[in-house]
């Protein structure tokens, strides 16, 4: 099949959120219609209207859009062609492929259903492109429903009569469709159209092998952006999850993906869901942004005061250079920024009794605090020499870490020296002497 004929599509039924799931089968798509350099087509299945609103909608584009999942040719939104749907049941109907029966309802309603007629013999078969052969006998697979007792079209019939008017030539869709697809094919069959590639995508799952969802974490698009993962991170990840390039690389351009991707590396097996795993790439790709562009993220999230206005781009982007090789997720960095552009920050209270409530530490913090006025000039180099002058070659842990719990309230950050560098001299001695008093034994 030449790639100009190479069609797939993303069909999501919205309902606000959009399920990582779901996504990672529209990121699949759309990688293998760039690939291949054919057409990726976004199909809206919006017959269920409650829950398919104008809010959903525009939710299920806002997600697409920031990660940066763009569609070839119009939106297609199923509900504008229930005609044609109802069209291909009365041929159906017309050719004894399809009957009409009563059947009562679970409310008690009778009306007039609309069953599909399955083979009573043979073998359904397909090659499919990720699973491999796939075979079932006909007789296992009973008659279905396609049109409801209301007269509305049931996602079997919509579906497959979607794909033809649209050229779908391959659908690459989660393993839970599978049973779909048998009887999916029988439709296409019986309407006399050609049946599309199928690619099925195995289940993500949470550490115990169970399918993953909210109880085990973040498991919506919009979940993920709120706390702080950057799109092309989750992008990168979700792919990984069932698919890699074939050697040990895992941090990818959009450029390498496209490049590199192919149905034929799919993983068969179920793929686990790693939040450790993802935070790490997440963290990775922080690190590419921009110095520039990063410093500005930086002071956007600081939530600086403006008696911090006067702070120039230079200590920003000082600042901004120490925190980014160690920020994993954009939303830590108001707490992490907090000692720099606020004196009104809390301690964390094991770090205190572990770092400050040790016999000398009093003493410890006043001494240090007077040889660090003493300092010709307040850089780090210069105050790091102090204290391995007082260190005599055994480790500066001892002076470090008490050091660190008094200037930021916390065991960790980063490195000491640029920390108190960035903090200035008056506000350091100041607040070693305060912890002195207040908090050290």
């Amino acid at each position: 099949m030449s790639s100009e004929t190479i069609r797939c599509r993303f069909a999501p039924s919205p309902t606000g959120k959009v399920h990582i799931g779901n996504i990672r089968a529209a990121i699949y798509n759309w990688l293998f219609a760039r690939h291949t350099g054919g057409k990726f087509l976004l199909r809206i299945e919006d017959t269920d209207l409650e829950r398919s609103t104008p809010e959903a909608i525009k939710a299920l584009f806002e997600c697409m859009e920031w990660l940066k999942l763009d569609w070839d040719e119009e939106v297609f939104y199923q509900t504008k062609n229930v005609k044609r749907h109802l069209e291909a049941v009365d041929k159906l109907i017309a050719c004894g492929r399809a009957y009409k029966i009563e059947k009562t309802s679970r409310d008690g309603k009778t009306g007039e259903v609309v069953m599909f007629r399955m083979p009573k013999e043979g073998t359904i078969e397909f090659d499919d492109i990720v699973k491999g052969h796939m075979a079932k006998k006909a007789e296992d697979i009973q008659d279905f429903a396609i049109v409801r007792s209301d007269g509305s079209p049931i996602f079997h019939i919509a579906n497959v009569v979607d794909d033809i008017d649209q050229n779908v030539t391959h659908i690459i869709r989660g393993d839970d469709h599978v049973e779909n697809t048998f009887k999916h094919i029988e439709i296409f069959k019986a309407l006399g159209a050609c049946v599309p590639k199928y690619a099925h995508l195995s289940m993500i799952v949470n550490q115990q092998g169970k399918p993953y969802s909210k109880r085990d974490g973040a498991a919506f698009v919009g979940e993920f952006r709120e706390q702080g993962y950057l799109p092309d991170a989750l992008f990168n990840y979700l792919l990984l999850l069932g698919w890699n390039p074939g050697d040990e690389r895992e941090v990818l351009s959009r450029d390498e993906m496209v490049k590199l991707f192919e149905l034929e590396r799919v993983h068969v097996t179920a793929a686990k869901f790693d939040m450790k795993k993802l935070a790490w790439m997440n963290g990775e790709y922080i690190k590419k942004i921009p110095a520039e562009d990063f410093a500005s993220e930086v002071e956007k999230r600081s939530g600086a005061k403006e008696s911090n206005a006067a702070k120039d781009k230079t200590w920003w982007a000082y600042l901004s250079s120490q925190l980014q090789p160690r920020v994993k997720f954009l939303n830590d960095i108001p707490s992490m920024t907090l000692p720099f552009v606020n004196d009104d920050f809390p301690f964390d209270e094991k770090a205190v009794e572990k770092r400050l409530k040790k016999p000398g530490v009093k003493e410890l913090l006043f001494d240090i605090a007077e040889r660090f006025e003493k300092a010709p000039n307040w850089e780090a180099t210069e105050l790091e020499n102090v204290v391995k002058a007082l260190s005599q070659g055994n480790g500066m842990g001892p002076w470090v870490h008490p050091i660190r719990v008094a200037v930021s309230g916390r065991g960790e950050g980063i490195g000491l020296f640029e920390m108190l560098q960035l903090l200035g001299r008056e506000k350091t001695l100041a607040r070693l002497r305060s912890a002195a008093e207040k908090l050290a034994q």
